[in-house]
């Protein structure tokens, strides 16, 4: 029951993070990323604040672990940065796909920071739904540019960041680890955002798409939090792989972006992988016969 519970925990997140990618890609030409991560983590500080104070669980929030959250939101202020940086510069559908690689960095991290145990199983499903994203992205090796390479070394960074909130949610509460997701990344993108002494103020047009950007983040990151402790990493981070047929579809109707035969059978590939990660049962039935 609990997988059942975190797979709906974490298609919260999805859809969360597709709103957050729209929002991104309506403001990406006027606000740097650094300037999008400031003004998204105070926007999600005020959030945890308030309602922390609604719930009375302001009282959790110490300093235990701190170098723990400070590791984590690392981490986490590196990949998404990469990732608002290659927003604009990419496909949605390729920006998403070289994204789910992170599942994989997971999988061959988690035995060695969360004692996790890397079985063939896990192996075979990652490898599917990995086949599944080259599929769609179908990269090309005399291709490369900035945009690819961005995304790529955030997914490095999320699967950083997952394996270290999985870690934190044994002894840690919601509360806490959102409080200090925000308020660590609004130092450290003020930090980085004012280095040259000059921050954008939001306008009358980018005010609503960081509200938006804000609560999506908040909410994609208390999803997976909550996911996360209630299941493996190993087990809740593929389920993530929905995001990309989603998004693609997303990419042709509001960018005029490709959806061809590729991007279908890719799409089929990884939502097989989540349906077998999540179906023990499923997973021998197929792989026995």
């Amino acid at each position: 029951m609990n997988n059942r519970h975190a797979a709906l925990w974490m298609i919260g997140a999805i859809f969360s993070f597709t709103s957050m990618a729209i929002a991104g890609r309506a403001i990406s030409g006027q606000l740097d990323t650094f300037e999008i991560m400031f003004y998204r983590s105070i926007m999600g500080f005020i959030i945890v604040l308030a309602v922390a104070k609604s719930i009375g669980t302001l009282g959790e929030i110490d300093l235990k672990h701190f170098r723990l959250h400070l590791m984590r939101n690392i981490f986490h202020f590196t990949g998404q940065n990469l990732w608002f940086f290659a927003l604009p510069l990419i496909p949605l559908a390729q920006l998403f796909a070289l994204e789910f690689t992170s599942p994989i960095w997971v999988l061959l991290l988690a035995p060695i920071f969360l004692g996790e145990v890397l079985t063939l199983r896990k192996i075979a499903i990652a490898t599917l739904g990995f086949i599944g994203v080259l599929i769609v992205a179908r990269p090309e090796i005399g291709a490369i540019n900035m945009g690819i390479l961005a995304a790529a070394c955030a997914a490095i960074g999320f699967a950083g960041a997952a394996i270290l909130t999985r870690k934190l949610t044994v002894h840690n509460s919601l509360t806490k680890i959102l409080f200090f997701l925000t308020g660590l990344q609004i130092f450290f993108g003020l930090l980085c955002a004012g280095y040259d002494g000059d921050i954008a103020l939001p306008s009358v047009g980018t005010a609503p798409w960081l509200i938006l950007i804000g609560a999506a983040g908040l909410a994609a990151h208390f999803c997976m939090t909550k996911s996360l402790s209630l299941a493996p990493a190993s087990l809740v981070m593929p389920v993530d792989f929905a995001r990309l047929p989603l998004i693609a579809v997303i990419g042709v109707v509001f960018y005029g972006e490709s959806l061809d035969l590729y991007v279908v059978l890719g799409a089929v590939l990884i939502l097989v992988a989540n349906y077998l990660n999540l179906s023990p049962q499923a997973y021998r039935k197929v792989f026995s016969n």
